[in-house]
């Protein structure tokens, strides 16, 4: 198996659980650790194997560190640090090393992430609101790099091309549910076709809100952010980012607090995040304008959702039922369908 292919990325399942691979990635990890003073004290692990990216474990002198290997679709996650790193270097991980053209990077672990170290309810929400500040801190920072996010491969779903980006994901959905849906999903996904023109006057009147575009994680959870005692709150897992209303990011990231803590979308605790969050765009809208403006950026998020599921099912091809794999397979579906919820919060 050749893996130095000159300009082609060499990626998938075959190519990284190979023999071949693995000897040149450690090998490369060894070189690199050694140009930054570190030594590898033990053998390398792989807990981690997608069709989109793998992840290999490395125990070094100075703990452990992550090696990730990353497809196409998102290796603009490796460059990405480097933006992130201008921007906002307090709120993620410095990189230990970065293979740009093979999409390979080196991260130092970050400690314990909030949803395994928040037991009581009490400290998760305290964690949370904290979190979402420094999070909203980190996207104002990178509205002025939209131009360069897009330029690295960022999908682009910003409220004027959400439209298009709607028809896509409708078109996604309609593969499962021609294949495997059932009589009321069909019925569903016309209603929710049905619906694109209020979707659009979604987008316009999302367009015209006062917050500027920015980065959405897109994943934002708490199993996705780390507390570490000396740096504080750091994000990662960005291959999901996408350009955005930066409140999209609430879908996930309100929608998780919801789901956590088995809460109405409109319940306190919510609502206690949400405000902690928006507070760090007080100066932009008044807060009603706000909290109007997140409930569309939310709607409109989750088309694109949609699309981030349907990638990654792309990727993963077709599925058995009754395996691990088949929960997802309808996930670009449920995504797309809560567009017609109540809740803004539905889909996440």
């Amino acid at each position: 198996m050749n893996l130095e292919t000159p300009g082609r990325l060499r990626h998938g399942i075959a190519v990284w659980s190979s023999a071949d691979w693995r000897e040149q990635a450690v090998s490369w990890l060894d070189d690199r650790l050694d140009a930054a003073g570190l030594k590898r004290v033990g053998a390398v692990e792989q807990p981690h194997l997608r069709p989109w990216s793998t992840v290999l474990r490395v125990p070094t002198n100075a703990g452990v560190a992550w090696f990730k290997a990353i497809g196409p679709a998102t290796a603009f996650e490796i460059e990405l640090y480097r933006i992130l790193r201008r921007s906002a270097p307090e709120q993620v991980l410095a990189p230990i090393a970065v293979d740009p053209a093979r999409a390979w990077i080196v991260l130092p672990d970050g400690g314990p992430t909030l949803g395994e170290s928040c037991q009581e309810p009490a400290d998760y929400l305290a964690a949370m609101e904290s979190a979402v500040r420094r999070y909203a801190q980190l996207q104002r920072a990178l509205m002025t790099e939209v131009g360069a996010l897009l330029a690295l491969g960022v999908a682009d779903m910003r409220a004027p091309v959400m439209p298009r980006r709607f028809d896509e994901a409708v078109d996604a959905a309609r593969d499962y549910v021609e294949r495997c849906g059932s009589a009321d999903d069909r019925a569903r996904h016309e209603r929710v076709a049905a619906a694109r023109e209020r979707f659009v006057a979604w987008c316009a009147e999302l367009a015209e809100a006062p917050v500027p575009p920015s980065l959405d994680h897109n994943d934002l959870h708490a199993w996705n952010i780390f507390r570490t005692p000396g740096a504080g709150i750091r994000f990662y897992d960005w291959g999901d980012s996408v350009v955005a209303h930066p409140f999209a990011s609430m879908l996930v990231g309100l929608g998780f607090v919801r789901l956590h803590l088995d809460v109405a979308a409109d319940g306190p605790e919510v609502l206690r995040v949400r405000d902690a969050y928006l507070e760090m765009f007080d100066d932009l809208a008044p807060r009603a304008e706000l909290i109007r403006t997140m409930e569309l950026a939310c709607r409109v998020g989750k088309a694109a959702r949609a699309l981030t599921w349907a990638r990654a099912m792309r990727l993963l091809g077709p599925v058995a039922p009754g395996t691990d794999d088949d929960q997802f397979a309808s996930a670009p579906m449920r995504s797309l369908h809560s567009v017609l919820d109540d809740s803004y919060l539905g889909g996440a």
